[in-house]
């Protein structure tokens, strides 16, 4: 199983401005953009680690996933989660022949925890002995930095804090996330027991 993330978080996207007052950085001088790069990177690499610890998208994006084997013949496992949409479902051949498979044979059943792909009236379509399944999907709880939970924000601006005042040191304290961001983030993990088998 590989998973693909086909679109990256527009640079638009990210509460630059909230995460500079968060800082309690100064405002009003001419070079107040100079920092900006960092301070995107320091949100992106927050932003990675609580996707993470969490398997939940943040950010919409588009992904594929990659598959040589079903997880069983009636359903597949999304690994991330909230999953908006499935845009397609192809199966590829050895010879890397590609065909759609019909909407109408498979349906996305949303679940915050365990999103899947579920088969309609029978079974997933069979993939060919040296062959993959792809699913092309959109994930996340929306396309702007708002549409957020509250608490995983937050979380984000945490550990983005942490990072940029830690940017200097040659090497971390820790590595284990702040209690104070394992708090925020700890209702949405996924307990992954059966990894989505019955």
């Amino acid at each position: 199983m590989m998973l693909n993330e086909e679109t990256a978080v527009a640079s638009g996207a990210l509460p630059l401005a909230e995460f500079r007052d968060h800082l309690r950085l100064g405002t009003g001088f001419a070079d107040v953009g100079a920092e900006d790069a960092a301070l995107e990177a320091y949100l992106r690499a927050a932003m990675a680690a609580i996707e993470g610890r969490t398997a939940k998208v943040l950010i919409a994006r588009d992904f594929t996933l990659s598959l040589e084997a079903w997880r069983d013949d009636q359903s597949q496992p999304l690994p991330v989660a909230p999953v908006s949409a499935v845009a397609e479902v192809r199966l590829i051949d050895r010879a890397g022949a590609v065909e759609v498979v019909d909407p109408a044979r498979w349906r996305l059943v949303r679940d915050m925890g365990r999103p899947r792909l579920e088969a309609m009236g029978g079974c997933l379509p069979a993939i060919a002995t040296g062959g993959t399944a792809e699913i092309a999907f959109t994930a996340g709880f929306g396309p702007a930095w708002a549409d957020l939970p509250v608490d995983l924000a937050q979380a984000v601006l945490l550990l983005a804090a942490q990072y940029y005042e830690t940017r200097s040191e040659l090497a971390a304290s820790g590595d284990a996330m702040p209690f104070g961001v394992m708090a925020l983030i700890e209702r949405w993990r996924t307990v992954r027991v059966l990894g989505g088998r019955g």
